[in-house]
């Protein structure tokens, strides 16, 4: 006996498309205005091309601190029952709904000149965040963090510990467990956390610009450059708009079979 045909409500249909225009229809403005014609020229522009050398240097940068700390937090998340561990795990997931505006504040006051921390490192170390390149690259993985460590929690949690434990009862220390099995059995989700990482530090704005400000050359990315762009030559904000989207949708393309659904 075959099955009734699952029927969808067509109620639905009308608020469905509604989101996906609403989704659609600015990606569409931006097409439609782009500047085709000179697009080149104006991403081979002088300043755009230093906001280009910029953004690579935070974007990677960011994308390499993630992993560095990322992994160990994702699998402290993941294999170890912390105490608190739901503010734990609320303070890490805060950057990603947190405004960046507030969150360069935050950085402002905890790592500026005299800031919590920040007054030491300048008394101590000589060593000044904002208004640097190596502040744009904190304010980066300050926003990038969270979607690394979660992507990898999430795989770590379903691919369990059968591994690990016979690794241990093999005679491998724990950390040589974690190199050579933890990490290698969720390679495709550490991969995908990076490259999630890496786009979302590629497209910051609100906390760079208030922690690390927008000095040509060494803390203006693309997405400052925009801004600027904006005010003065609109066409050359299209253009570099039109980059970054090509970016953020090749890295959401690489992705559908090992981050999002199929």
């Amino acid at each position: 006996m075959s099955k009734a045909p699952v029927r969808h409500p067509a109620a639905l249909v009308a608020p469905a498309g509604l989101a996906l225009l609403l989704l659609a229809l600015p990606i569409v403005g931006l097409l439609q205005r782009a500047p085709w014609s000179s697009l080149i020229d104006r991403l081979t522009d002088e300043t755009v091309l230093e906001a280009v050398r910029v953004s690579a240097v935070v974007s990677s940068s960011a994308a390499i601190l993630c992993l560095i700390l990322g992994l160990p937090l994702a699998w402290l998340l993941a294999r170890v029952d912390l105490p608190g561990q739901r503010i734990v795990r609320a303070v890490v997931m805060l950057p990603m709904v947190l405004p960046p505006v507030v969150g360069g504040t935050a950085l402002l006051f905890a790592l500026g000149r005299r800031g919590l921390v920040g007054q030491w490192l300048d008394r101590w170390f000589d060593v000044t965040l904002p208004f640097t390149t190596a502040g744009a690259i904190i304010a980066a993985t300050f926003v990038a963090l969270p979607f690394f460590v979660t992507t990898v929690e999430g795989a770590l949690r379903q691919n369990g510990t059968d591994l690990e434990e016979a690794a241990a009862t093999a005679g491998a220390t724990p950390l040589a467990t974690f190199i050579h099995v933890t990490v290698p059995a969720a390679r495709e989700s550490v991969g995908a956390g990076l490259a999630l990482a890496w786009a979302r530090a590629l497209g910051e704005f609100g906390a760079t610009i208030t922690f690390a400000g927008n000095l040509g050359g060494r803390t203006r990315t693309l997405p400052l450059q925009t801004f600027v762009a904006l005010e003065s030559d609109p066409a050359s904000a299209l253009a570099i708009s039109v980059l970054l989207l090509s970016i953020s949708l090749g890295v959401l393309v690489a992705l559908r079979g090992s981050w999002l659904p199929r």
